[in-house]
């Protein structure tokens, strides 16, 4: 038994963790446990980057004037009361990458993990117990942040060993969202019409590459994206037939614009991988009554897609994406590594 290590069995799910008066799972909870030592069947992570998800980051940034410093200070304060990373207005959290320190002598997970493995986690920060003690830099454009910590796995938790030939602040930033362009490849078929809501940003672009490879030449792939510079970026990539410069807040514009694009017929598929809230209903009209509308954004009110769709007579299948695929991570890397271009963007980004 190690010394960091406690002589007794945790729950699997880290209920053990749940530091509430009721009993709940750790991404519900108020407040986590995030003390040493592990539990025997659990995975102690020396913590060096947190890669903050979108919606979280950019709710940050509004609440504090995009200064930086507050941003550390938000964070260290939700890990200091609540054991974890959990944006109490967004509700999201974002992943992490650290190298294993030591691995539970009980442990029998789906994780073949060993000290000094440098891993990034494939579970929210929302239910990881997480404990900072320094923040060194903060990067407002990828919205990763260098600390000194540690963070616990629990046994059904789910990690990835970071590839050894990209650069890992890369990896990172595709793992944080490969759940979406591995669902999109599932959902989209040949010669559908697909519609990709916040296409510049890291799963809007890998979502469209998903998208373009599965639809093929019958098939046709509009991005969506407001940002004038993001736009110029994706239209260079060639994966979409056609890059609609527009606010899809603005539902009617949005509807007016792809009604226009598909001479009325509208998206097979619509995926949304906006950053920002208030693009729900932009989605819903977009699709076609039979179609699929894919919700991937910790932006999305489940309140405002099921009122809404509801509102306007939508009879579309709506989706919502929960960050995991089987597989996800190595889908995407691979989907990554396949595209020259893409891959050359995410390296000028993210590394």
């Amino acid at each position: 038994m190690d010394k960091n290590e406690r002589n007794e069995k945790g729950h699997p799910f880290g209920i053990h963790r749940v530091l509430d008066a009721q009993v709940v799972l750790p991404q519900a909870a108020e407040k986590l446990d995030n003390s040493l030592p592990i539990y025997s069947n659990e995975i102690l992570l020396r913590v060096e980057k947190l890669n903050i998800d979108a919606a979280s980051f950019v709710q940050m940034e509004e609440e504090t004037g995009g200064d930086s410093q507050k941003i550390g200070e938000v964070i260290l304060k939700n890990c200091a009361i609540r054991g974890k990373q959990h944006n109490r207005v967004t509700g999201s959290g974002g992943m992490l990458v650290g190298e294993v320190e030591s691995v539970g002598s009980h442990y029998q997970g789906p994780l073949k993990f060993k000290k000094g493995d440098k891993v990034a986690t494939l579970v929210s920060l929302t239910l990881t117990p997480l404990q900072i003690s320094k923040i060194k830099t903060i990067n407002m454009k990828t919205h990763q942040i260098d600390v000194d910590g540690f963070a616990i796995l629990f046994e059904q938790s789910i990690a990835a060993i970071l590839p050894e030939d990209l650069p890992e602040s890369l990896s990172m930033a595709v793992f944080d969202v490969a759940g979406a362009p591995a669902t999109v490849n599932s959902l989209a078929e040949k010669g559908n019409t697909v519609v990709v809501v916040g296409a510049g940003g890291k799963a809007g672009l890998l979502s469209c590459l998903a998208a373009r490879k599965k639809v093929g030449k019958e098939g046709k792939v509009i991005g969506i994206e407001p940002s004038p510079k993001a736009a110029e970026a994706l239209r260079k990539l060639e994966l979409c037939d056609v890059v609609a410069q527009v606010d899809a807040t603005h539902p009617i514009a949005v509807l007016n614009e792809i009604e226009g694009l598909t001479r009325g017929k509208m998206a097979d598929l619509v995926v949304n991988v906006a950053s920002v809230p208030n693009t729900e209903m932009g989605s819903v009209l977009a699709c076609q009554p039979k179609g699929k509308v894919l919700f991937f954004s910790m932006a999305t009110s489940f309140t405002k897609v099921a009122l809404g769709a509801e509102g306007v007579a939508s009879s579309s299948q709506l989706i919502f994406g929960n960050g995991y695929f089987p597989n996800h991570a190595k889908f995407s890397i691979e989907l990554l590594k396949k595209h020259p271009s893409l891959l050359e963007l995410f390296t000028s980004r993210y590394s």
